[in-house]
């Protein structure tokens, strides 16, 4: 019903937004990888959307790329992963990081998300399987680089760094690096 919101940001209370779209102002829900690349409040922001009705809530949920939008769609439709699960999924890695997962069968990756048991783990994997990590198509060096690459941006998200910073400290590092080395290199760049 609703797809798209373009506006002016007026309050950003995580996980939800208040968007002003000429003069109705629209309460959506946005997963943290969102959220954290929300310019400042006062500024216009577009995002993608879908609208959840509910027997008791009517609930829009923003997304700032098509992938993420796309990846909530593929979740929602799981058995027993509603929308509040997808978005806590999507916060808790991006959608490179959850198709990176599906494709090497690795549950012990989504688990690590608040809210995500082994069971629940291992149904994403089995339902998501051909969906979202035939996207990637990575060949075996890239996806191993994948993987320490992904390492290296959840230790420095656990060590207090925004994604945003974690990301932008990940492509200034050299593409075959390893985890220990990666994470050592990031924080001194973080650093200066």
């Amino acid at each position: 019903m609703i797809g798209k919101l373009t506006g002016t940001l007026l309050e950003k209370n995580p996980p939800q937004i208040l968007l002003d779209c000429h003069g109705v102002g629209y309460e959506v829900d946005v997963p943290m990888s969102t959220f954290y690349n929300l310019p400042a409040t006062g500024e216009k922001v577009t995002l993608l959307t879908h609208f959840v009705v509910r027997e008791d809530a009517q609930i829009l949920y923003g997304f700032g790329t098509a992938p993420e939008r796309e990846a909530f769609r593929q979740l929602i439709k799981i058995s027993g992963v509603g929308p509040r699960t997808a978005l806590s999924v999507l916060s808790g890695m991006s959608v490179a990081d959850l198709a990176q997962a599906v494709s090497a069968q690795e549950s012990g990756r989504i688990v690590k998300v608040p809210g995500i048991g082994k069971k629940t783990a291992e149904r994403l994997l089995l339902e998501l399987k051909g969906k979202l990590g035939a996207d990637l198509n990575l060949p075996g060096a890239a996806a191993a680089q994948g993987d320490a690459g992904g390492d290296i941006q959840q230790a420095l998200v656990a060590l207090g760094y925004s994604e945003k910073d974690a990301a932008a400290a990940l492509k200034a590092l050299p593409k075959d690096v390893g985890v220990s080395e990666g994470i050592k290199l990031a924080l001194k760049a973080l650093a200066k």
